[in-house]
């Protein structure tokens, strides 16, 4: 008898540590089980902050004056921003400050109309190299780019960064083409005039053509 007491005892002492090892691991699964449960959704909150709007630029106060561009710390920034800055040098540092942005208004609504190329640089070198069937006459005028008035170039910069950033209001409606007041192109029979600003008229590309 005292045998089978010890024998039941120690198959007792035997069995305990397994069923508290089985327990520890049903709680284990358990936790495991809610974590899991959760970490799929804490995962898609974080997908979703990807594809929160993207903050609106910052509203600028902008005079449109050669004051205000001086004002302005030095502008910087990549190849397209270079190309656009060289492009309103050669295009329209003549121009008013109002009418400089609205030269780089049009380049950025080619770079977004889907008819023209994706990058700034793209749309301004379009056709260059092939002799006055460019998009922008200075680049294909056989004439070397020199930037002479160091001054003028800073100005034009500050202007080429500020509608990058898309800090100016929208002056031309669209237009996708510009030309000065001193000329009638063919093409500005068919367009759709939006603009006057300065020495330039600008127009929006209808989808007409010459025949209709």
């Amino acid at each position: 008898m005292r045998r089978y007491i010890v024998a039941v005892a120690v198959g007792a002492a035997a069995l305990l540590p397994s069923l508290s090892f089985a327990d520890r691991q049903g709680d284990t699964k358990s936790v495991e089980l809610v974590t899991r449960n959760e970490l799929p959704a804490q995962s898609f909150r974080d997908y979703l902050k990807l594809f929160k709007p993207r903050k609106a630029p910052e509203k600028v106060e902008i005079s449109y004056t050669k004051a205000w561009l001086d004002q302005q710390p030095k502008a910087t920034g990549d190849e397209n921003f270079r190309c656009l800055a060289e492009a309103l040098y050669f295009e329209a540092r003549g121009e008013s400050v109002r009418g400089q942005f609205a030269v780089a208004e049009v380049i950025l609504n080619r770079v977004e109309s889907g008819r023209f190329p994706d990058s700034l640089c793209g749309v301004i070198k379009q056709g260059t190299g092939k002799k006055y069937q460019c998009q922008f006459t200075y680049t294909c005028d056989g004439q070397k780019e020199i930037i002479n008035e160091k001054r003028a170039y800073d100005r034009v910069s500050k202007v080429a960064r500020a509608a990058i950033d898309g800090v100016a209001e929208e002056m031309t409606a669209g237009a996708t083409h510009y030309h000065t007041k001193a000329v009638r192109p063919s093409w500005s029979r068919v367009y759709k005039e939006t603009a006057r600003i300065g020495v330039h008229i600008f127009y929006k590309h209808n989808y007409r053509t010459a025949s209709n």
